[in-house]
């Protein structure tokens, strides 16, 4: 399988803007659950349930969360070839803010464990995990981190438009040619700091946000201090999947494509990948950041055929 797109289609940041703004999945009719984390917070679990057996778990991407049409669209292709499917939100990105000063990070894989963990208790005999560019860094550290613990049902992984390296990554999006992206996130970690703020005012402090202009600087001032790292640069190392990715011991794909405006070379881990025989590193020429559109507009995208595909490689469950 690889991909093709249309010539018109041959932009990186075509792919990422695009389906982003303008994509529409209906038919797709998620089930919400809540549920209570070890330290007396809480997740926002979003279903879509058919009685299978085998279940793949969405991860989004930074500043996502469960009704962003890349999870959408993974998830009906996945319903449709006989997965259930759960598509969880980060704490404080499904709408409301959650209730600790800290919400979430590129590393923080506990939630992940704990939404496993939840879903076993539903009886799967196996479980895939897809993560969209963050949420591919979560899924990617936490198989590699927590190889010797991992669930026995979980049989494969995909990971999309990974930013491996946080560090460079963070480098490479503060470049000027990619100001309209940092200032999405940097917009959308106000908004959501403003909330914060009416719960925590004594603790959040925003006064001079307008001079944060990338990564280093918010990371630096907000989310290293806010989860117990030294600084941006230790929060980049510590959470970042590149570390790790010779630990993974279950088939597990990365899909990176070449034309990834958020991705720098070091974020393409091919050394890893071939000291790694679990490792599979697909590097297409197009398909930009989560994008990887098709000719025709109502075909699957090619992310969603290539992630699948892979799945049910491995899975011992028919899919017919």
């Amino acid at each position: 399988m690889s991909y093709r797109p249309p010539l018109l289609l041959r932009n990186g940041h075509i792919h990422s803007i695009y389906p982003s703004l303008f994509r529409q999945v209906n038919d797709c009719s998620f089930e919400r659950e809540r549920i209570t984390t070890p330290d007396e917070d809480f997740l926002d679990l979003d279903w879509l349930c058919h009685q299978q057996k085998r279940l793949v778990i969405l991860s989004h991407g930074l500043e996502g969360h469960s009704r962003r049409p890349y999870i959408l669209g993974m998830a009906k292709a996945a319903a449709l070839q006989n997965w259930d499917v759960l598509a969880w939100n980060y704490r404080g990105c499904s709408g409301e803010p959650n209730k600790h000063l800290h919400s979430y990070h590129s590393g923080k894989t506990e939630d992940l464990e704990w939404v496993i963990n939840h879903a076993l208790k539903r009886g799967y005999s196996e479980i895939g995990l897809i993560g969209f560019s963050i949420g591919g860094n979560k899924t990617l550290l936490h198989i590699g981190r927590e190889r010797q613990q991992l669930a026995k049902q979980i049989i494969a992984a995909v990971a999309l438009s990974v930013p491996c390296d946080l560090n460079s990554s963070s480098k490479h999006l503060a470049q000027w040619t990619h100001k309209v992206y940092m200032k999405n996130f940097l917009k959308s970690f106000k908004q959501k700091f403003m909330q914060k703020q009416r719960l925590f005012p004594d603790q959040i402090d925003l006064k001079g946000y307008h001079r944060i202009k990338n990564f280093k600087e918010f990371d630096e001032r907000f989310t290293a201090p806010m989860n117990g790292f030294e600084s941006a640069e230790d929060y980049w190392f510590q959470s970042s999947c590149i570390y790790h990715l010779e630990k993974i011991a279950i088939p597990t794909l990365i899909l990176n494509a070449l034309d990834d405006p958020f991705l720098p070379p070091e974020c393409f881990p091919i050394e890893q990948a071939r000291k790694n025989s679990h490792l599979h590193l697909e590097m297409p020429r197009y398909g930009g950041h989560i994008g990887f559109m098709p000719e025709v507009k109502d075909e699957l995208y090619y992310s969603e055929q290539r992630a699948l595909a892979f799945l049910n490689e491995y899975s011992r469950i028919s899919e017919s």
